[in-house]
This record gives structure tokens, sequence and C-alpha cells, in this order.
């Protein structure tokens, strides 16, 4: 079966439809699968998007950016090549990218999860000839607990840092994850939570596509005598250790990720509690995923491909890896 999309130094192109897929340099044509930076990058001539991903997307490459949305599986033709976008349950809007050619069927899926998120449409197994598949927790050790589990174990975490009186900051991604564990909150209070001025926007796109969380507030809008005990602030990674946490005095912090799973991360990285969840597909959703395809062919890109695809050779599927210059957003 001849390559339907290769590798090219702009990204991943199609011939048959001269496109490329989240391109990392500027391109003419792109269809971009989602938000995060890694796959979303400025500067194309004309991008293609899923309709759900649009506030995110405007928010990441700005609102004169040339976007033109698609609705769910609507069939595009490009060239001789029919594309259409299906969910993949990362993020927002996330999708995967199936391309229909006289080469066969190939299905990009950018980055995916099967574990239940309200904040997002649901992974859709799409049939097809070749696969294209992250690896970013491709591991057996990388097993994911319920979600609901894991948001309840940051609730009681929070309250008791309250009853400690502490602040309890929580660092999370500013999209995707920091959404989801919001709307999480829900089943539990109603209680305000704080956030970093890198989150509210996002929070504000997500509100603004009917995701229900917890109501937030900036900290920024707080007063400087502000007293933090007892309260919940949500900020990104890369706050930590900065001059912004001094207000934030006494409190304990935690890391929301799934490279919590691995015993130590948490300690390394300087976090007093770790959770574990992720926005990507743990071992066995990766592998039940590909299976659900019902493809002959897979290409794994980013993380542990090298054990994925290792793993796929010896139950019978064709596999090989695809390499990319980029290795996420570190959104795990």
């Amino acid at each position: 079966m001849a390559g339907l999309i290769e590798t090219r130094p702009e990204g991943l192109y199609c011939a048959a439809g001269d496109f490329h897929i989240d391109p990392w340099r500027p391109v003419p044509r792109a269809v971009i699968t989602h938000a995060h930076a890694d796959h979303a990058r400025a500067g194309h001539g004309v991008i293609w998007c899923a309709r759900e991903s649009l506030g995110v997307m405007h928010q990441r490459l700005g609102q004169a950016a040339p976007i033109r949305p698609l609705e769910w599986r609507e069939p595009l033709t490009l060239g001789r090549a029919r594309v259409s976008l299906h969910p993949a349950g990362h993020i927002l809007g996330s999708a995967q990218v199936r391309v229909e050619a006289r080469e066969g069927v190939w299905v990009a899926s950018g980055d995916y999860k099967r574990d239940p998120d309200p904040t997002c449409t649901p992974f859709e197994p799409v049939p097809c000839d070749t696969f294209i598949t992250e690896a970013t927790f491709a591991l057996p050790v990388y097993r994911w607990p319920d979600p609901a589990d894991v948001v309840a174990d940051v609730f009681h975490w929070w309250r008791q840092a309250a009853d400690n009186g502490q602040p309890a900051v929580l660092f999370c991604y500013a999209l995707g994850k920091a959404q989801r564990v919001l709307n999480g909150l829900l089943a539990h209070t109603g209680q305000t939570v704080y956030l970093h001025g890198a989150m509210t926007p996002l929070v504000t796109v997500y509100r603004a596509a009917g995701v229900a969380m917890v109501p937030t507030e900036a900290v920024s809008a707080q007063s400087r005598d502000h007293d933090w005990r007892g309260h919940l602030i949500v900020a990104p990674p890369s706050a930590a250790g900065t001059s912004w946490m001094r207000r934030f005095r006494g409190a304990t912090t935690g890391f929301v990720s799934g490279w919590m799973r691995v015993r130590g991360n948490r300690r390394r990285r300087g976090y007093d509690q770790g959770f574990v969840l992720s926005d990507h597909a743990d071992w066995r959703g990766l592998v039940d995923s590909i299976r659900a395809t019902g493809c002959q062919r897979v290409l794994a890109t980013h993380g542990h491909s090298d054990t994925l695809v290792r793993y796929l050779r010896e139950h019978g599927w064709q596999a090989a890896e695809l390499g990319t210059p980029f290795e996420g957003e570190a959104d795990g």
C-alpha cells in the first residue's frame, strides 16, 4: 500500500490533497487536529479544524487567523483526497483526520484519550487501513484510575488544606486539564476557585462553549491583602517557583498529570501531592483504540513509540515509528 501521508520538513503531508496535518512550519493549507501549541501554529494560508475547537483556536492563533471550521464528519474534497474530521476526546474540539484516496483510508489521530470527559466530545473509532497514533504514555505502567475518583481526591486534599489553614495551589495545564478539573469539582462543591491569569481566557472560552464548571475568579482581581487560607488556586506549571507564588504563604501544592503515575515524579518536581489524570490514552486505551479501527498498519509518534511498535508487531500488526521533531506541549 503506497503512502498517503508522509513526513516533510514542514510536517505531515498528503500529496493527494496537497495539504499538511498539524504542520510545525507555515504552509499554504493546514488541517489542524487541536489547539495545543505543538499542533496549532500560526502563519498558514488557510486552516481547517473542527467547529467545536473554533473558540480555543482563535484564542491561541488570534481572531484574524484564516480558519475554516468543519462539522464532525463533514466531507471536504482537497485535490483527489476526501477529508473529514472525527472526535478525538483529547480536549475541546480535538479531532482525528480521516483521509481517503486511491492509496486507501488513513487516519491521523492527533492526541486522544478514552476516559470519560464531559468537557469535550468523546473519541470515535474510525475504521481505516493505516492509523497514525500518538504514543505519549505507551508503557504498560500507565493505566489511569477513574477520573471521578481523582477529582474527588483533589477536593479532599483542598478540604484538608482548609482545615490546616493553608492555601491549596493546584498546578495543571491551562488548556484541557484545568477545565476538566473545574468541571469535575461540581460534583463536590460550588465554592469559587481562583485562577492564574494564564487560565482565565481559556476557561472563559470553555464556558462560552457550554462547559459547566465551578465558579472562578482571577487571582489578579483580588485585593493585595486577600486572605488565601482555605482557598483553591489553579495555575500552570510555569508559575511554580516564581514570585507570583509568594502571596500564598504556607501553601500546599499539587500537580495533576498522567506523569504522576510513576513513583518519584512528584518528588522530583517538588510538589506536595500528585494526582493521576491525563488527557492522553493510557496503555490499554492505545491498544484498544488501535484494535477498534480495524487497521492493518500503525505508525506511532511521540513518547514511547518504540515500545508500542514492538508490541504491535508481536501481535500481528504492521507497525513502524513515525518521527516528528516536536514531542508535545507536555500536556500529560
